[in-house]
């Protein structure tokens, strides 16, 4: 087995908010997000505390093979909670949060768990690649502007006009009716997407923020079998330069609009097999 990392912060000198962590057969990915601009997270730490400190928390607790890898990270999260509840008010919903995506060989089969969007992508040894991304709060997005000057999504009186686009966003996270992240809430563990897949039918492994899935989901420029070949080739610093090359080539974000015209990007290629 092998294993590379990449990693780069969205912006030179400005701390990355990404998390990675390699252990014997497993992978941990976290990517770090913040309260939308004007809203209060009540807590004094950083995003990248909050990452980093989930992810430690979760690469230990999925070296317990007795625990599947939502229970791990329901227990990770719990404890986050637990670590910052007598500085900061754990029960404010605009809390710093995260993606995550974990990968892990227990016995004959390789597990995987995504919550939010971050993917794992699955190069099997016979047929095409498996990419597990959380898509839903892109399917927000999309029911958020077809909807237009409506009323929010849970059928309250409050008018969309008066929120920004983030702040509508914000509304639903962790909510049934729109998406799941790592917050202050451990339950929202169980609605992680996850799966298995027989061992010995898969042949790498790659776990990836969104800012490193760019050229796939946003920019549209690669499919993940071509991703592969990139990653395969030359491993997730590759993938990430090959990212910021198209981002320079958009600096004002009019042919892929984007919040963010670079993003904080982290990759792991784990080889299984030739």
């Amino acid at each position: 087995m092998r294993v590379t990392v990449g990693t780069e912060p969205g912006r030179p000198g400005k701390e990355n908010e990404d998390f990675a962590a390699v252990l014997p057969g497993a992978v941990v990915v976290i990517d770090g997000a913040s309260a939308p601009p004007g809203l209060e997270p009540g807590c004094t730490h950083s995003v990248a505390w909050y990452a980093r400190t989930l992810g430690g928390l979760l690469a230990g607790a999925v070296t317990d093979h007795s625990s599947t890898l939502a229970e791990a990270l329901e227990s990770a999260i719990e404890r986050v909670v637990l670590a910052h509840a007598d500085t900061c008010d754990v029960g404010n919903p605009h809390s710093p949060s995260a993606t995550v995506a974990v990968a892990r060989a227990r016995g004959d089969e390789l597990e995987y768990l995504v919550l939010a969007d971050s993917t794992v992508l699955l190069a099997r040894s016979d047929g095409e690649p498996l990419a597990v991304t959380d898509d839903r709060v892109e399917t927000l997005r999309a029911r958020i502007e077809s909807l237009g000057e409506g009323p929010l999504l849970r059928g309250d009186t409050r008018v969309f006009s008066r929120l920004s686009r983030a702040e509508k966003i914000a509304a639903y996270r962790n909510h049934p009716d729109g998406f799941w992240v790592a917050c202050t809430d451990p339950a929202a563990a169980r609605e992680a997407l996850t799966g298995s897949l027989p061992l010995d039918e898969v042949r790498s492994v790659s776990v990836m923020t969104d800012g490193a899935s760019r050229l796939v989901d946003l920019f549209g420029l690669r499919s993940w079998a071509g991703t592969l070949d990139i990653l395969d080739g030359e491993g997730p610093s590759g993938l990430i330069r090959r990212t910021r090359e198209a981002e320079a080539s958009d600096p004002d974000r009019t042919r892929w609009p984007r919040p963010k015209t670079r993003d904080d990007a982290t990759a792991v290629h784990w080889i299984l097999s030739s």
